[in-house]
C-alpha cells in the first residue's frame, strides 16, 4: 500500500484563525481508506501523536479523532524529510516545505511525490483528492 505523509497546519488546518479545513473530514476518509497514513508534522516527531491528536480534538468531533488515531507516528529531529522512507511509493501532503527538504527529496529523484497545498484556494483538498486517485 502507498504510503501517505500527512502536515496538519495549513492542510487539516487553517493557519490563520485555526479551524478544520474545508473538506478535511472527507479528506481523512480518502486517505484512510487508500494509503497507510504517518503524521509528518511538528505536533508529531517524537514518534508520538499524543500531542497531535489533542490538538486536533479541539477542532474535529470524537468520531474523527477516533479515525485519526489509525495514522502512525514518525520521528525525525531537524528535516521532516528524516521520517520518510525513501524505498517506498508514498506521496507527502504540506503546505510549506524547507528548501533542504526540496533537495532531500531531489537527491532521492522523488520532488514530485510531494503535493504543496494552499488553502487559500478554492476547493483544495477536493482538488487534492482528485490529484491523488
Amino acid at each position: 500500500m502507498k504510503k501517505l505523509y500527512l502536515d496538519i497546519d495549513g492542510v487539516l488546518l487553517t493557519n490563520r484563525n485555526p479551524r478544520a479545513a474545508d473538506g478535511a473530514i472527507e479528506l481523512i476518509d480518502f486517505i484512510l481508506s487508500r494509503f497507510d497514513c504517518f503524521w509528518l508534522t511538528t505536533h508529531c516527531r517524537e514518534n508520538n501523536s499524543t500531542n497531535a491528536l489533542r490538538m486536533l480534538a479541539s477542532y474535529f468531533p470524537q468520531s474523527i479523532i477516533e479515525k485519526l488515531k489509525q495514522i502512525k507516528s514518525t520521528q525525525w529531529n531537524t528535516l521532516k524529510t528524516e521520517a520518510i522512507d525513501f524505498n517506498s511509493d508514498f506521496c507527502w501532503l504540506d503546505d510549506y516545505v524547507l528548501e533542504a527538504e526540496k533537495k532531500e527529496l531531489e537527491r532521492h529523484k522523488c520532488l514530485n511525490n510531494l503535493l504543496l497545498v494552499d488553502l487559500k484556494n478554492d476547493n483544495e483538498l477536493m482538488n487534492l483528492m482528485q490529484k491523488l486517485i
